[in-house]
């Protein structure tokens, strides 16, 4: 049976910092770290903006809290808020220190980049790749750490807790506790039995529930389903923030996100009759906050009956554009849209998920030794909508929070618990991955057309209804089938699907990116 001090579930920025804090501090300590990808496969890679964090002169700690918690609609912790954001630079300076390189001007100064919701210019970035050159440099040193271990194409299965030692454990006074993961070993297709002191789940976000998403493939909300199944309080699932302008491009999945920031450059949002419309909805125009923006082309589209929007780059220096957006530059010239003379044709895509696993301001989840950050977590700093570009900073702070707290737990840690190892006993190999691939397929149907932007009791009910036939196969699987990947994500989609459903049944009030029909004024 393996046994690592600190487990680490997940390869993005939040589960890669901690790790290396952890690796400094306790250099006689193991860390692991799993993903059921390769290592740089991770949510982090795909984020274009960049992080939000205050340096300018002309900006202030109170202005970048003012607007987080408007963005969030009144529901965020404004402690946390405070907290987390007063605590960003140091965040910055310790990616610098570490070789991430952002974007400056002829002076040296940060070019510091503005979107929607933000009241001024305050996003480090880089280029258009900043989430990807940021891994970059944390996967370097990681990769030179010599009590880190990376464990690439390992999937967790489920948290080892109570229940999997015969002891109910939610029954006593403390509550239950986690002694680590088993882990499907995709390279030899056995499940591994993890024992580990500390756990941490930074595994992402769960984008992949409605298929039309911003987010990779790996998405599957796996932290979450896995934190759920061993009692964790999971909260605030209803507010699934929506991304306004991903690439439209029909059956392609994941769609390819046309950054905030193009917005903050100075593109306008146009219908197909070049329309300029955001100002009928908000007086920040195309600036709104993201719930805003992508309720509005929602409204548009179902107004017009058109397939998608248009988002207008042709009066913009277009060197300039280039210089800072050459992704997407790149991107769209292969389709054949050139930005000069064509608009680019963008949808609302399912894009961040602002509630997840509860936890304190210190990342730990009501579950003993397990902690959680990233956007699995929900620590309050959201509220019912992400402020763009808050995301990455949150990830920094928090893990540098769990570093903290966990190099604590584990003084206490004992490792005398006798954990049974895997039981697959009975179990059959499955010959085809039809009856998997439908039921995902099904699921991300049901969670598009019932429990997308705009929702109703109806819908949500209906939804549930085929959320619980859904369960019932997909647990028949697998309770008879021999575990893969494809359908351990499955029985997390769903996992997910159900909590943001019933969540949202629960929610009597619009607030931020959840909307339901039947509550409007």
């Amino acid at each position: 049976m393996p046994f690592t001090d600190f487990l680490v579930v997940g390869s993005g920025i939040a589960g890669l910092s901690y790790a290396l804090k952890v690796a400094s501090a306790c250099p006689d300590r193991s860390i692991t770290i799993i993903t059921k990808a390769d290592e740089s496969e991770s949510n982090t890679k795909y984020a274009q903006g960049g992080i939000a964090v205050v340096q300018d002169q002309g900006d202030s700690f109170e202005e970048h809290v003012q607007d987080t918690i408007r963005a969030g609609d009144g529901l965020c912790d404004e402690e946390v808020v405070r907290s987390v954001i007063e605590e960003g630079p140091q965040q910055l300076r310790e990616l610098i220190r570490l070789g991430v390189e952002f974007d400056r001007d002829t002076e040296g100064e940060f070019n510091l980049g503005r979107e929607g919701g933000h009241g001024v210019h305050r996003i480090i970035h880089h280029k258009d790749i900043t989430g990807l050159v940021i891994e970059q440099a944390l996967l370097r040193k990681v990769a030179h750490a010599e009590n880190i271990e990376v464990c690439s194409h390992h999937f967790a299965i489920d948290l080892i807790t109570e229940h999997h030692l015969g002891d109910p454990g939610v029954n006593t006074p403390s509550g239950p506790s986690c002694y680590g993961a088993y882990v499907l070993n995709e390279r030899t297709d056995r499940i591994e039995t993890w024992h580990a002191g500390v756990t941490l789940l930074a595994s992402g976000g769960a984008g992949q529930v409605y298929g039309h998403t911003t987010n990779p493939l790996i998405a599957t909300g796996d932290g979450i389903a896995m934190a759920y199944r061993a009692k964790a309080v999971i909260s605030h699932m209803e507010f699934v923030q929506f991304h306004p302008t991903a690439l439209y491009q029909p059956s392609v999945s994941p769609t390819f996100l046309i950054s905030e920031a193009v917005r903050g450059f100075g593109a306008t949002l146009r219908t197909g009759q070049e329309e300029e419309f955001m100002y009928r909805y908000d007086q920040r125009g195309a600036l709104a906050s993201r719930d805003i923006v992508a309720r509005a082309i929602d409204c548009e589209l179902k107004r017009s009956g058109e397939e998608c929007v248009y988002l207008d780059c042709r009066h913009l220096d277009i060197q300039k554009f280039r210089s800072g957006f050459p992704t997407i530059y790149q991107k769209c010239s292969s389709l054949g849209i050139c930005i000069e003379r064509d608009m680019i044709p963008v949808v609302p895509a399912a894009h961040y998920q602002c509630g997840g696993i509860h936890v304190d301001n210190m990342g730990r989840t009501s579950v003993n030794r397990l902690f959680a950050c990233g956007e699995c977590a929900h620590t309050g700093l959201h509220g019912a909508n992400r402020l763009a570009s808050n995301s990455l900073l949150e990830a920094l702070v928090m893990a540098d929070r769990c570093y903290k707290a966990g190099i604590q737990e584990i003084k206490s840690f004992g490792q005398t618990v006798d954990i049974p190892e895997w039981n697959d006993k009975g179990t059959t190999t499955a010959e085809e991955l039809i009856l998997i691939s439908h039921n995902r397929r099904e699921l991300q149907a049901t969670m598009r057309d019932y429990v997308g932007i705009a929702r109703s009791f109806e819908r949500l009910k209906r939804a549930r209804q085929r959320l619980e036939l859904l369960y019932g196969e997909t647990e028949a699987l697998y309770r008879k089938k021999r575990l893969s990947p494809q359908l351990c994500e499955l029985r997390n989609l769903i996992a997910v699907g159900y909590l943001i459903v019933e969540q949202s049944l629960q929610r009597k009030k619009n607030s931020g990116s959840f909307w339901n029909i039947d509550l409007a004024s």
